[in-house]
């Protein structure tokens, strides 16, 4: 046996002497593999502490089958590449094996060394990968401890500490509310990433973003052949988050219909694809997130009510910024050090002046918002330094200033379609159908003002 740091862990077992020589002699052919040679199941189990990524495995050993000797293994390691060695032909028990965890069956036969030796360089590309994911898993998982990723020592922050301290410790349905803005994906992935759940899948899916004709076919998957354009089957975001987490955002934008489908899902754990008959079952945690207050919905007849109790779990209000004081000064300096990181502009600090500036602003688009004044601002600093006169606050609601202006109705009626024609690209079609006025009078208006020698943007 030869001892590898960072080898790849090869078990012979096998109580043959020419195929114990031939096995043992090809997986040593490459140095970084550190071998060792059993003759019986018992020995090979025995030894299973030393957590092998590739197993040997005869069929036919003197005091148990193969096939005993695969379950324990499996129950003991799921993530070893066992090759069963057999000199039977028979398929069932190729399958049989297969089936109860084998990475490969191969027969004893004249090309069994060029079989073994393809499946070994197969298993270690496979135990290869599932390494860098493992190690891409526990990134994420740092990257998500609860002090990397949500700043604040504020009262209403301590609060929403404890609530996710409480809900990584269960698989209890969590339901995340508050303003556009307030980071309710990032809560969503903090729990995820610090909870069981965290070795699956994290599937975050915007129901706001997705038609309503496709949302069916996109949560739950489709067969081949469901409709025009389903060449082949494929699985849903509910499949997807198997044994992981499913992040169900802007929950409140489905219509009844799917409400009820999705309602059906989460009482069985199953839903059937689009064009199938089959139930799938899933397993994985729900994690909801609104800007609405549902209860509310539920009272205007747009939300269901048994969806609702369904759903509602543990609920986290996320506070809006402008509640969470000198929060907003420990973010932005968070902020400040990513931006000034990712583009190599070294320490940039903030002035008395600027933190006081900082916490003069109402943040309607709250933590998002903050985050893109502290970039503009690290921009905007002619040195290391950001001072009050760099920081801009641009939120869209003070765009709309000129109804204090004293104006003829014609001039607020120009001001408001230039107004909208920003807003909307100068898409007139658009502007048009938001103030409920004709195209043929908006394109009058520009005409008119063409002529007389204004500055109009084309439409």
């Amino acid at each position: 046996m030869k001892a590898v740091t960072n080898s790849t862990k090869i078990f012979v077992v096998e109580d043959d002497p020419m195929y114990q020589r031939m096995v043992k002699y090809i997986a040593e052919m490459n140095p970084d593999h550190e071998v060792h040679v059993f003759k019986t199941g018992k020995e090979c189990l025995n030894n299973l502490h030393l957590n092998p990524d590739i197993i040997s495995l005869d069929y036919t050993l003197p005091d148990m089958t193969g096939a005993e000797v695969l379950n324990q293994i499996v129950a003991h390691n799921e993530k070893a590449a066992v090759l069963v060695l057999s000199g039977q032909k028979d398929i069932s028990t190729a399958v049989e094996l297969l089936q109860s965890g084998a990475y490969d069956y191969i027969e004893k036969e004249s090309n069994t060394r060029d079989r073994l030796m393809s499946a070994i360089e197969r298993a270690k590309e496979q135990i290869a990968m599932k390494r860098e994911i493992d190690t891409l898993r526990s990134q994420l998982t740092q990257k998500y401890q609860f002090k990397n990723t949500i700043i604040g020592t504020s009262k209403p922050m301590q609060r929403i500490f404890q609530l996710i301290e409480k809900s990584v410790n269960t698989n209890i349905t969590v339901s995340i509310s508050g303003d556009t803005g307030t980071g309710k994906e990032v809560v969503a992935k903090t729990i995820h990433f610090n909870s069981k759940q965290s070795k699956g899948p994290f599937v975050p899916v915007n129901m706001s973003a997705i038609p309503k004709e496709l949302l069916e076919s996109e949560l739950f998957g489709y067969e081949k052949g469901a409709f025009t354009g389903a060449a082949t089957r494929k699985k849903g975001q509910f499949e997807l988050a198997h044994k992981g987490t499913l992040f169900l955002d802007e929950i409140a934008e489905m219509d009844l219909a799917m409400q009820a489908k999705v309602l059906r899902a989460l009482q069985e754990r199953e839903f059937v694809r689009v064009g199938g008959e089959k139930a799938v079952k899933f397993d994985a945690r729900i994690i909801i997130a609104t800007h609405k207050d549902l209860k509310e919905e539920v009272n205007r007849g747009n939300f269901r009510e048994d969806l609702y109790y369904r759903l509602l779990g543990l609920n986290i209000h996320l506070p809006p910024l402008r509640e969470r004081g000198n929060d907003v000064v420990l973010l932005a300096q968070h902020f400040l050090k990513l931006f000034a990181k990712e583009n190599t502009l070294g320490k940039i600090d903030l002035s008395r002046d600027a933190k006081a500036k900082l916490l003069t602003y109402p943040y309607p688009g709250n933590v998002r918002e903050l985050k893109a004044i502290i970039e503009l601002s690290a921009v905007m600093a002619s040195d290391n330094t950001i001072e009050a006169a760099d920081i801009q606050f641009q939120s869209p609601k003070q765009e709309v200033s000129f109804i204090s202006e004293e104006m003829t109705l014609e001039k607020y009626k120009h001001k408001i379609i230039h107004h909208f024609l920003k807003k909307y690209d100068n898409n007139v079609i658009v502007v048009a159908n938001k103030l409920d006025v004709g195209k043929s009078t908006i394109y009058r208006m520009l005409k008119e003002e063409k002529h007389r020698g204004r500055h109009v943007v084309s439409s």
